[in-house]
């Protein structure tokens, strides 16, 4: 690990997390050009459901190399829920064009565990982040209607639903306010902020409390229609936010 990095987390997922860098770097070798901890783990906030985001850049992707990183990848996984993506140092521009409103949360909120810092000043244009935090917003919207379709007689599962929700409104909300040129420091934070700007901050403040519970247990049966359907009024005003936008920002 970079003696620079100094992160709060468990033990647990911090001796795991260890482990499988020295691995990484003991199988990509010369390859591996950095091995960087982003979202919520590398801030050392993370909650008992979280996932444990890395990203690995590298000059190349080999089979063998793959072969040899699963069995301590698929370990991680089950472990401490670690996800990993894998991409060149060749990629990162595309997929920051594509992807923008994730590279956006990962240029805010990252530590660099091994190698070079590649976040650091990371350049994502305004055009493509707009275009993405549509499509984001859209997927969400479309999402929660289709899901709740499905598993309106299933609360513990929709309550489920209603947690995962938390990443994409808050990125989308970061998105939106990095778009305005506000400052604010982290996607929870901007949700927040947009919520209390709005004519509906009472009622949508209860939404993200219910929201972020959710995200540490299942909410209450007469809670979860209403949290539900306010998610995706909440995502619908988003969208409305994003529209409005300047088209030649």
């Amino acid at each position: 690990m970079n003696p620079n990095t100094s992160l709060a987390l468990q033990e647990n997922i911090q001796l795991v997390l260890d482990s499988f860098i020295q691995d990484a770097t003991k199988i990509f070798a010369d390859d591996l050009l950095s091995a960087t901890l982003f979202g919520s783990a590398s801030q050392g906030v993370l909650r008992p459901t979280s996932d444990v985001n890395l990203i690995l850049v590298l000059k190349q992707f080999k089979r063998e190399q793959a072969d040899l990183i699963s069995d301590s990848a698929r370990l991680a996984h089950a472990q401490i829920g670690l996800e990993v993506m894998f991409i060149l140092d060749t990629e990162l521009q595309r997929a920051a064009e594509s992807f923008s409103v994730k590279f956006l949360d990962i240029e805010t909120r990252h530590a660099v565990l091994h190698g070079k810092d590649y976040f650091k000043d990371f350049k994502i244009s305004a055009s493509a982040l707009k275009l993405r935090l549509r499509q984001v917003l859209t997927n969400l919207i479309l999402r929660l209607r289709e899901q709740y379709v499905l598993l309106s007689n299933r609360d513990e599962l929709l309550s489920h639903v209603i947690a995962d929700s938390a990443s994409p409104l808050r990125s989308a909300a970061f998105s939106l306010l990095r778009l305005k040129k506000l400052p604010v420091a982290s996607p929870k934070d901007a949700l927040i902020k947009i919520i209390e700007d709005s004519s509906q901050s009472s009622a949508w403040m209860i939404t993200l409390a219910d929201m972020s519970h959710a995200r540490e247990n299942n909410l209450q049966a007469s809670k979860i229609n209403p949290t539900y359907f306010s998610l995706i009024d909440i995502a619908e005003y988003l969208m409305l936010l994003a529209e409005q936008i300047d088209e030649h920002i």
